[in-house]
């Protein structure tokens, strides 16, 4: 063998040698990363399910009411969430943390914790709240209990199942701004206590619960409150939503009894039209402002429609009536009748950002309750609305 053959089989060698070296480092390079991938997720499914569960929420909304009328004191009469007129607010900023349960088995939790110009003190529930302005709107420890299908268990302070409508956040916001009046005057905003619910069938869902009271974290006296309610969905269009609570409400005393009924009804006409219908009837043992001794009572009916356009753009309109035989509700001391009505355009810009606008214009049958800028008394009150709100 010449030299140039010997030269050539050496380079070679070399040659194999040092891609022989570099496929051993690459595959102890992809053996390396496969073991810390390996440990990573080892790691990962030692994780308790409860801390990898855990999500977090936010829901901010901005908002303007322009009162006709022009109070001196810049309120709102008959609001109670938007109840500042003629200044930008920022209504609340929540933030939800929580592990939702699904299945037999499951424990978690929900912490809703809010704050801004827009929480009135009845949300903030008497004997828990974290200073003006601001709440603990939700605190509950949920447990599904290895009972037929599952029964639910809730433990803590939520937010009532009275009434169509909600105290927004970022699992749900109403078609219209302002609330209604049966929302505000009509029913409670929050409970604490314990809550259980079953689905009975596709059709039915039962829930009961044992509470301290109406907007109570800490019992008022030494009564408690029943509540129960039947979501029934006969056909897909159709849902109607039953409620009844009753129990002692007044401080320190367990003798004057209040009941509510209430039903929420929805029909989906269309893709174009839903319609919507909530009534309310309630009474309270010996409590009318009126005539002592006399039971107040209080009753309404809200009717809803849901036009929608284009899959961003719809329009919510309300009217409603509400009557307040006792003068407790209204706290005008008188049998009192209020009406209202709203229209709000509402253009979601994206699934987490919508902006929409309001009309609404109120009137009652008292002295007393809307007045004008030179303080004289009038029996209606028109606003004009403005609102953005960001979902999360």
């Amino acid at each position: 063998m010449n030299r140039h053959c010997l030269v050539l089989l050496g380079i070679t060698l070399a040659l194999a040698a040092t891609l022989s070296s570099a496929a051993s480092a690459q595959v102890a390079a992809k053996d390396s990363a496969a073991k810390a991938d390996s440990a990573a997720k080892a790691a990962a499914d030692a994780a308790p399910n409860f801390f990898r569960d855990v999500q977090a929420n936010a829901f901010v909304s901005f908002g303007y009411n322009y009162n006709l009328n022009q109070p001196k004191d810049r309120l709102n009469p008959l609001r109670v969430f938007d109840a500042n007129a003629n200044s930008f607010l920022v209504d609340v900023a929540e933030l939800v943390i929580q592990k939702p349960v699904s299945k037999i088995g499951d424990f978690g939790f929900r912490v809703d914790l809010e704050a801004g110009s827009a929480i009135p003190v009845k949300t903030q529930s008497l004997g828990l709240t974290i200073g003006s302005g601001a709440d603990l709107q939700q605190a509950l420890v949920s447990y599904i209990a290895p009972v037929g299908d599952g029964l639910r268990l809730d433990f803590g302070k939520f937010i009532t199942h009275l009434g169509a409508e909600v105290i927004e956040g970022y699992d749900n916001y109403n078609d219209n701004y302002s609330r209604s009046l049966l929302f505000n005057y009509a029913i409670a905003f929050t409970h604490t206590g314990v809550m259980a619910t079953y689905v009975l069938n596709p059709q039915v869902t039962a829930t009961a619960m044992v509470v301290n009271g109406w907007d109570l974290a800490v019992d008022n006296n030494t009564g408690k409150t029943i509540g129960l309610q039947l979501v029934l969905t006969p056909v897909s269009p159709l849902s109607v939503s039953l409620h009844y609570m009753g129990g002692p409400e007044t401080a320190d005393t367990t003798a004057f009894t209040r009941h509510i009924g209430d039903v929420v009804a929805t029909y989906k006409v269309s893709d174009m039209l839903t319609l919507g219908i909530n009534g309310d009837y309630a009474v309270e043992q010996g409590t009318s402002a009126v005539k002592a001794g006399d039971d107040a009572k209080w009753s309404g009916v809200a009717g809803y429609a849901k036009i929608t356009t284009d899959p961003r753009f719809f329009v919510g309109l309300r009217a409603e009536t509400m009557k307040d035989e006792g003068g407790t509700r209204f706290g005008t001391g008188k049998n009192t009748t209020a009406n209202e009505f709203t229209i709000t355009p509402t253009f979601k810009v994206s699934n987490n950002f919508v902006l929409r606008a309001e009309g609404r214009y109120d009137s009652i049958n008292q002295d007393g309750v809307f007045a004008d800028d030179k303080g004289k008394s009038k029996k209606n009150q028109a606003t004009l609305g403005f609102n953005a709100i960001f979902v999360y």
